[in-house]
């Protein structure tokens, strides 16, 4: 009886560390799945940047050629403002064949034209806010049916930001917050950079000042107007494609891609449907030199107060990358800065 009993404890014991065994081992498997699940991750992240970045090379390669075709005027009918078509990468890269992978590598794209819409920074410089440009965008406000009292707070929040950004620059004086371009902390997800293999760096919205008080550190997109009392989510949306803010001041609208809403807040007393109508023949007739736009006969007896001219240096590129369970979406702004200098990235913000 008593050697049974012992039989019994030796089979329960060996069960028990059977089931220890397998358990540990299985424990293991799965940490090593969970390992190698993340290295794939991490490599078809890096490989999806890696296509981000020929992209944007070939973006670069159709701007530039296109200021040498014509570098004098910016059209809407130009080869960088056709888009790219969801496309295959499969289709132009063996791997399939070469490596017996199957990856759903796909790439698409468009470029707009940045100075189509409202330069923000133009609302303050020299230490104050401008006036003929809080005109132009209070008149943008009302075609858009928002309400024009905000320009004013726009104005202001810029010309702070302006202080703030030029406080840094100095040395981060009263006011300077903690967070700049080029690897700082905050909010926000900009990513910028001096060019495709420039530096790269997180642009903070809002960071904490000397003072101990929370400010804002720079208006960098159209969601920092949520700061301005008076703004809600849906008037942002509204006014999203019609504003940005871009790394220098005072430039010039572009009448050749504006839209109407912005021609009409460009010269005082244009109508929208004069604009329009400006809009219309465009599509088949465009501006060549400033001239050109002056003359048409919406125009007689006015003229815009601010910049404008009919080439541009600004555009924003748009692309989205899949790569089997990886995808990446990104908005860049390339500058072109004319016929003998290259076109550079200016930053790139991921979605």
């Amino acid at each position: 009886m008593k050697i049974r009993r012992q039989r019994g404890v030796a089979v329960v014991t060996a069960l028990l560390l059977t089931t220890l065994a397998v358990t540990i081992v299985a424990s293991l498997f799965w940490q090593q799945q969970v390992q190698v699940r993340s290295m794939e991750n991490q490599r078809l992240q890096l490989q999806t940047r890696w296509i981000l970045r020929g992209a944007l090379d070939l973006s670069r390669l159709i701007l530039n050629q296109d200021v040498i075709d014509s570098p004098l005027f910016t059209q809407l009918n130009g080869v960088w403002a056709t888009p790219l078509e969801e496309t295959r990468l499969d289709d132009y890269v063996e791997r399939e064949r070469l490596q017996g992978e199957n990856f759903n590598a796909t790439l698409s794209g468009r470029m707009t034209d940045a100075q189509a819409r409202y330069n923000l920074a133009n609302l303050a410089d020299n230490g104050k806010v401008n006036a003929e440009q809080v005109a132009v965008f209070q008149r943008l406000l009302s075609n858009l049916r928002l309400d024009s009292g905000l320009a004013q707070g726009v104005a202001e929040l810029v010309l702070k930001s302006q202080s703030l950004s030029a406080a840094q620059q100095a040395g981060g004086g009263p006011g300077g917050g903690t967070g700049s371009a080029g690897g700082a902390t905050g909010s926000g997800g900009t990513t910028g950079t001096t060019g495709t293999g420039g530096t790269t760096g997180t642009t903070a919205t809002t960071g904490t000042a000397s003072g101990g008080g929370s400010e804002p550190l720079g208006l960098v997109r159209a969601e920092d107007l949520l700061a301005v009392s008076g703004f809600s989510p849906p008037a942002i949306d509204q006014l999203r494609d019609y504003v940005i803010v871009l790394p220098v001041r005072a430039t010039a609208v572009n009448v050749n891609t504006a839209p109407a809403e912005l021609l009409s807040a460009l010269v005082q007393g244009l109508s929208l449907s004069d604009a329009q109508a400006m809009v219309n023949t465009r599509k088949t007739v465009y501006y060549r030199l400033v001239t050109d736009f002056t003359s048409v006969s919406q125009l007689a007896g006015k003229r815009p107060v601010v910049p404008y001219d009919v080439r541009s240096d600004f555009f924003l590129a748009y692309s989205r990358v899949k790569l089997d369970r990886a995808s990446l979406e990104t908005q860049s702004l390339l500058r072109r800065p004319g016929r003998m200098a290259a076109t550079s990235v200016e930053w790139i913000r991921e979605y």
